[in-house]
């Protein structure tokens, strides 16, 4: 009986593991140009992924921010189901802080990176900190996002940026053919105790080479 109960729970668990991933992971397939970072997507290791996540830095002192959207697929009308979106950014410092510890690209993108899986309607939302700006000032604050399809495919998209950031330049806050679709300039509104900015998304919009 013994034996029977372990086959059926590593059945569950493999069955468990199928249906948590919904990606076609034999055939991912970087699109859209080099991206030097982008397979950080792939690492959110045994983490359930649902359509909301709170990054690790939620609970520091800093502007609290909810970012959300609706990813569609390529017709720009039909909510995408199962598109997985990691997003990450630097601390209050502009610094891509790390604990200790980390593994893969956590080295490089620090600990405040999150990742959230679409539900049938599309919509995604994460809560975390206004990001800083970079000590040199060089480039106004963002948040990067890499976004991977159902069917393999994975490609980085412009940054999320903040409409009342003075380093915006003109091509940031207009870019002439945003990938994703959309520019990515949030402007954050107060809702209670949190700054809210809404981005969507369209599969493939914009990509190099998406077929």
């Amino acid at each position: 009986m013994t034996k029977y109960l372990t086959v059926f729970s590593l059945s569950a668990l493999l069955l468990n593991c199928v249906q948590s991933q919904q990606y076609d992971e034999e055939n991912t397939r970087l699109v859209g140009g080099p991206c030097e970072g982008c397979e950080a997507i792939f690492e959110y290791g045994d983490k359930e992924l649902r359509p909301v996540d709170t990054l690790p830095d939620f609970s520091e002192s800093g502007p609290k921010i909810k970012v959300s959207g609706t990813i569609f697929e390529a017709d720009g009308k039909t909510p995408a189901k199962g598109v997985i979106l990691y997003v990450y950014h630097t601390d209050q410092g502009g610094i891509y802080a790390t604990r200790g510890g980390e593994t893969g690209w956590g080295k490089h993108h620090g600990y405040i990176r999150g990742w959230v899986k679409t539900g049938d309607d599309g919509r995604y939302t994460f809560y975390t900190l206004k990001p800083g700006t970079y000590p040199s000032r060089a480039q106004p604050a963002h948040i990067h996002p890499t976004i991977l399809e159902p069917n393999g495919k994975y490609y980085w998209l412009g940054s999320y940026f903040f409409d009342d950031d003075p380093l915006l330049s003109q091509k940031e806050r207009n870019p002439p053919s945003p990938r994703g679709g959309s520019t990515g300039v949030l402007k954050l509104k107060q809702e209670g105790g949190l700054l809210v900015g809404e981005r969507d998304f369209i599969l493939g919009k914009n990509i190099p080479k998406y077929q």
